[in-house]
């Protein structure tokens, strides 16, 4: 568990326990329905992207007024 971080919500444990459960996930989710749709749109390499890890050093948070900032 991350510091300062609760226990995981519902949904946050089933999409943990999905994600450490599928074996392929780039696959998958290029095959499921929302990533077939976004293939027909043009939209292959973010669907591709959306399944990378440790693509980025670079973690966003919230800043005092809550907006996004790099962390």
């Amino acid at each position: 568990m991350l510091q300062g971080a609760g226990p995981l919500s519902p949904e946050a444990a089933a999409a943990k326990a999905s994600y450490e459960g599928t074996a392929d996930l780039a696959r998958t989710v290029a095959t499921s329905a929302s990533g077939r749709q976004l293939a027909t749109m043009g939209f292959v390499e973010d669907v591709a992207i959306a399944t990378e890890e440790d693509a980025s050093a670079l973690v966003p948070v919230r800043d005092g007024d809550g907006s996004f900032v790099p962390g």
